[in-house]
């Protein structure tokens, strides 16, 4: 075990310095003031905002919320993201741990454990949870739902009460990490068929609670994901998607398993999704021999067939069937499913392994196979080393996926929102603009544009809120160049798709006071506050706009609200000290004031 644990670590140590803000990093990291301000009333908000999530859009995930706010309590922060991914790496590699544990409870094998578990920690398929800082949500899920396999096989075995209790509550902890893991139940009846050989009707009836626990969080998650983000039910669009989405994914994963090359993580829909596009078609012909290959299979064994549905019943939820998302598949949706896959491949290396002790034939087997699985094991570290070179910074790692996917919008947008990062950061550190961030404001530009090129994303249609995404970013730098008129009509768009996006509201406002709009400005700002109170900029910017008009106690209370929830915030800080001076107020009273808000 501990050779295992010390190779994982070793294969995934450079994700320590991974620098990748991707995807939704901004939901749960660079945007969420809850995270980003550690306390009770967070923690409150996280596990109180059950059906309708405030801060980030989806499901009901409060466990993993939780971790990331404690990881910024311990240093974590938007320039260092290495509190995180040590995190996020120390739960991989106790997941390693817990896959031998559960394979060696299962089948009494402490080296095929070993080495099975050895193969699925170092596989490059299981980069992407580690670095990618919103995936703590899939490293924390599949954590508890181990937990849940393990004290469940030991109740299995032992008929402890107390195991079955364990196994519960850890089955609630994934829920509440993200309910991917919703399937757990019905895994738990596929061990009981093999290798557990004790399904009935007491195995059945044992399993009624786990159901009730997981239809709750899938309703749950229903009315959550469609009013905070979006959901597709299949009567919304072809009757073909489904059952083609997943032929594609029953042989897309395994074949990316064996052949774990040009990984990323956004695989778009083929195009044209029909049986005219060759990976469809592939994957309908490798669904019909698989599905035949596993049937003739359970006469011999049935570890082949329940480990397959062990895989398939556990990445059901992301296969497409209910529409959440406009890719087809993803390497992180792998990293709990992919446990059923090793169940054989365990059971196989036991049987490789033997049990007789002293003979010549029997060791030259071990041998082999322990030589095998070695040479396999290299390879996969040096795979997972190179796979995780695309994660050192942002703009790098959206460049590479668009050398794998030059058409997907999505790119285009993450790679343009990269450069306009670093062209700010330089005009920052340069105290204005510069030719080269003015290159990469240009350059951004032209990926947004790039990004609103009218096109179908998925067979579910266009992404709506990527499009009211680009069209806000790309009025920001709209607006640096003084180009106010475009950013003003790229802002109004957005607001006709979503009339309550904030961030829109509060730009708009922004550009119209620079126009001298101070009335339609206060409006906006007043608008983004009434969606969503918690943003600091916003109150900032509405106090600057009623202290030109002279209302200043309204000003000083937006000021003083700023810096409740952005300690520090110096703009508002210093448009507070301007405020509280115009009123006539000495410079002891200033102070004082100053100093009754806190540190």
């Amino acid at each position: 075990m501990i050779v295992v644990v010390c190779l994982v670590a070793l294969a995934h140590w450079p994700a320590l310095s991974a620098r990748t803000l991707t995807f939704d990093d901004n939901q749960y990291l660079t945007e969420n003031a809850l995270v980003q301000h550690p306390s009770f009333s967070s923690l409150g908000r996280f596990l109180g905002e059950v059906l309708e999530p405030s801060t980030v859009r989806g499901y009901y995930q409060p466990l993993t919320m939780i971790s990331l706010m404690l990881d910024h309590a311990l240093g974590g922060r938007v320039d260092d993201l290495r509190p995180f991914h040590r995190t996020s790496l120390v739960l991989h590699v106790a997941n390693t741990a817990l896959v031998v544990v559960f394979l060696y409870l299962l089948f009494g094998h402490p080296w095929a454990a070993a080495m099975t578990g050895l193969l699925y920690g170092v596989h490059p398929m299981t980069v992407e949870p580690i670095p990618w800082v919103g995936e703590r949500k899939t490293l924390l899920t599949t954590f508890f739902a181990l937990w849940c396999l393990v004290l469940y096989v030991r109740y299995a075995r032992t008929e402890r009460w107390g195991c079955y209790a364990g196994a519960m509550i850890a089955y609630v902890l994934a829920l509440m990490s993200k309910p991917t893991s919703t399937p757990l139940p019905v895994l738990l009846l596929l061990l009981d068929t093999w290798p557990g050989r004790r399904l009935g009707r007491r195995a059945i009836v044992e399993k009624i609670p786990f159901f009730v626990i997981g239809g709750i969080s899938a309703i749950i998650t229903y009315i959550s994901q469609a009013r905070t983000a979006a959901v597709a039910t299949p009567s919304e669009y072809a009757s073909s998607v489904v059952p083609l989405t997943l032929c594609h994914n029953i042989v897309f994963y395994p074949y990316k398993m064996l052949r774990p090359v040009n990984l990323s993580s956004h695989y778009p829909y083929p195009e044209p999704f029909d049986l005219s596009q060759p990976m469809v078609l592939a994957g309908v012909i490798g669904t019909c021999v698989l599905i035949l290959a596993l049937l003739l299979s359970w006469r011999r064994t049935r570890a082949l067939l329940v480990g397959w549905l062990f895989f398939f019943v556990a990445i059901f939820p992301t296969m497409g069937v209910i529409g959440f998302t406009h890719t087809i598949a993803s390497d992180k949706y792998a990293y709990l499913p992919s446990i059923g896959l090793l169940l054989p491949l365990a059971w196989v290396m036991k049987g490789i392994w033997g049990d007789a002790a002293g003979r010549s034939r029997a060791a030259a087997r071990r041998y082999g196979l322990a030589a095998a699985v070695l040479v396999v094991a290299v390879l996969e570290i040096v795979a997972t080393r190179s796979q995780l070179v695309h994660w050192r910074d942002t703009e790098g790692h959206f460049r590479y996926m668009l050398t794998l996917a030059p058409e997907v919008r999505v790119l285009h947008s993450g790679l343009a929102d990269a450069l306009r990062t670093d062209a700010i950061a330089l005009m920052r550190a340069s105290k204005g603009p510069t030719p080269q961030s003015q290159a990469l404001v240009a350059e951004a530009i032209e990926h947004y544009r790039k990004a609103l090129v009218p096109k179908q994303d998925s067979p579910f249609g266009r992404n709506d809120l990527l499009t009211c995404s680009v069209r806000n970013n790309l009025g920001n730098l709209l607006a640096q160049q003084r180009k106010l008129d475009e950013a003003i009509a790229n802002w109004r768009y957005v607001l006709r798709m979503n009339p309550r996006h904030y961030n829109a509201h509060n730009n708009i406002g922004i550009a119209l006071a620079w126009q001298g709009k101070s009335d339609e400005a206060i409006r906006h700002y007043r608008e983004a506050l009434s969606i969503r109170s918690d943003l600091p900029e916003t109150h900032a910017n509405l106090g600057i706009e009623l202290a030109r008009r002279g209302e200043l106690d309204l000003a000083i209370q937006h000021f003083t609200e700023a810096l409740r929830l952005k300690p520090g915030f110096e703009l508002a800080m210093r448009n507070l000290k301007a405020a509280l001076a115009r009123q006539g107020r000495s410079e002891q009273d200033i102070r004082a004031y100053l100093r009754s808000l806190g540190p």
